[in-house]
């Protein structure tokens, strides 16, 4: 399709956007060299797009999906239904999974919870949908998600509200929202989250279930919706750390097409490292995870008591410190806001890195958000607008490098403590799940999501791996336990989280 050309008054408006002046002269000057330009970039649109690894669909038959109607649906924790059966033999055969809705899927509609993608069918897989079949996993539908997974709540998709399976009225937490309430209903054995700033551990603390955050670059991110690449994490869900580390195993390992990936990157046997016996651990207690200005003190004290049962069997805890995670938050909301805005302006698949890029959803999404960009929930357009307001001004891409450099050294100050000791210790959510209230006001729902992610932000930032497991109740409303450790040491932290779930009364938590 040919590249229409802009008019002058058009050229006049672009430039005085990007503070570039132009006399009457340059603009016909210039509306000759970009039409030129054009001409170039069209040829580009008649080289067939070349086929990798996302194209190849071992298991084709994607037929019958539905959206499932609410006496199916009790926690409206999904948006689609339909049934692959994987290979017939593998670690996950016999067990069903739900892939969170920014998760394509060929030949079945990813909406990333939002209206503006409504009617996107992909026609390729994300890696980890294959690993998963390859897995001899049984993939059951697509789960329900905060709108394009900007907030940790459960009450900001355009597919309604989820709610807590562990947790009546309260709700499941976000933005992996459906991801955290299937596996707590017994509606799906494992659950595919995403994580930027802690969607997939804030659910599972919501919801008393086990969620893991692997590192950067372990579990590859291709074909799946982004937001900033470097904060980009996908991961598993489930029940129990077993399950956890079973799919793990399945999902982690180079797939030569994201950049995040290292070249010598080696997945292991993560089931090889649970072990109940927790003696000789040292687990270093963040003083700041607990001592915020929105932490619960019944939360705090339950967490305390999980890690008074690391020490009762064996474990050696110490005290840490490190003052920059209270300003985590400020630091992710620049990185992901600049990130976010960047990627959503270029078609929902960014730019600037050297892996593969799904030519399909930029297509789409660059028309669904022309025509339907009144429909970007609030989240988004504050984000948006407060982003470009920095730009025009000058300071947005300074604000982002200078978020970026202190990352860099709160990345330092983690290492130096997990230089001494196995992982690092805190609650996941330093409150309560909050009460469903169909009456906020925009303002109010946006305002109060915000401190969900406070302590699980910066481990997005930095890039380590982190665990949320269920550790008890307060009021009957589910609290998790966060384990972090050194980047790629996802066997201290799914062992210290087994170790936690073997010894203790599972009943009780």
């Amino acid at each position: 399709m040919p590249i229409r050309r802009p008019s002058q008054g058009e050229l006049r408006e672009i430039a005085a956007d990007a503070h570039i002046p132009l006399n009457d002269r340059e603009v016909e000057d210039y509306a000759e060299l970009v039409a030129g330009t054009l001409d170039v970039l069209e040829g580009v649109q008649e080289i067939p797009d070349p086929t990798f690894a996302p194209y190849e669909t071992a298991y084709p038959d994607r037929s019958g999906a539905y959206r499932p109607p609410p006496e199916e649906n009790p926690h409206n924790a999904w948006i689609t239904r339909v049934e692959v059966e994987g290979a017939e033999e593998g670690p996950l055969a016999g067990k069903t999974v739900g892939l969170k809705d920014n998760v394509c899927f060929a030949g079945v509609e990813t909406t990333c919870g939002s209206q503006v993608l409504e009617g996107y069918v992909p026609d390729v897989d994300a890696t980890i949908v294959e690993r998963l079949l390859d897995a001899g996993g049984t993939i059951t539908g697509k789960l329900n998600m905060e709108s394009f997974a900007f907030s940790g709540s459960s009450d900001t998709s355009d597919f309604g509200t989820v709610s807590n399976p562990r947790a009546p009225g309260h709700i499941a937490g976000g933005s992996s929202s459906g991801s955290g309430a299937a596996p707590a209903a017994g509606e799906v054995d494992i659950a595919i989250g995403g994580d930027q700033g802690g969607s997939i551990r804030i659910p599972a603390s919501c919801c008393g279930i086990v969620g893991l955050k692997p590192t950067t670059g372990l579990v590859p991110y291709t074909g799946i919706f982004p937001i900033d690449f470097s904060l980009d994490h996908t991961g598993p869900m489930a029940e129990s750390v077993t399950d956890v580390a079973t799919a793990l195993e399945a999902l982690a390992g180079p797939d030569g097409l994201d950049p995040r990936q290292p070249a010598d990157l080696e997945p292991e046997s993560y089931t090889d490292a649970l072990d109940a016996d927790i003696s000789g651990t040292t687990i270093a207690v963040l003083e700041e995870g607990f001592e915020r200005e929105e932490s619960d003190a019944a939360v705090n004290e339950t967490v305390h008591t999980a890690i008074e049962e690391f020490e009762a069997m064996g474990a050696e805890t110490i005290d840490v410190s490190v003052p920059r995670h209270l300003d985590s938050l400020a630091l992710w909301i620049t990185i992901a806001g600049q990130g976010g805005v960047q990627v959503l302006q270029q078609g929902g698949v960014g730019s600037l890195h050297d892996g593969w890029y799904n030519t399909g959803l930029a297509e789409t999404f660059g028309k669904f958000a022309q025509a339907d960009g009144r429909d970007f929930p609030p989240s988004v357009k504050t984000t948006w607008l407060a982003i470009e307001y920095l730009n025009r001004r000058g300071k947005g891409s300074s604000l982002y490098a200078k978020a970026q450099n202190i990352t860099l050294a709160m990345r330092e100050a983690y290492d130096e403590i997990l230089a001494e000791a196995d992982v690092i210790a805190l609650p996941t959510v330093p409150h309560q799940p909050l009460a469903i209230d169909p009456d906020l006001s925009r303002v109010e729902r946006i305002a109060r999501s915000l401190p969900i992610a406070k302590n699980t932000a910066p481990f997005d930032l930095t890039h380590h791996p982190a665990i949320s497991t269920p550790c008890g109740t307060t009021g009957e409303l589910p609290v998790g336990l966060m384990l972090v450790g050194e980047r790629f040491d996802e066997k201290s932290v799914l062992g210290a989280a087994y170790a936690f779930e073997q010894g203790t009364d599972s009943q009780a938590r």
